[in-house]
């Protein structure tokens, strides 16, 4: 039996899909290079990008396998909607 997916705030998408795009900017078309590139394991560095709960010391070290601190971070993606 699979869980039923929870609607997620729109903000935790906007964080994962933000940090799929730098993925990508690195160079790195493949979850699963980055993260052992970067000392994660796949499942959890996959579940970063799906949205999932993240603490913000792997928020922090996510931003330095980037190159960038967390106000270039936030400064792409996080535009106010309303």
């Amino acid at each position: 039996m699979t869980k039923p997916k929870k609607n997620k705030p729109k903000e935790i998408l906007n964080l994962a899909n933000r940090i799929k795009q730098l993925r990508k900017e690195k160079g790195y078309s493949s979850q699963e290079t980055f993260a052992y590139d970067n000392d994660y394991t796949l499942s959890y560095y996959s579940r970063v990008e799906r949205g999932e709960d993240i603490r913000f010391s792997s928020l922090v070290r996510l931003c330095k396998a980037f190159n960038i601190d967390l106000k270039t971070f936030f400064s792409e993606g996080f535009e106010d909607d309303k």
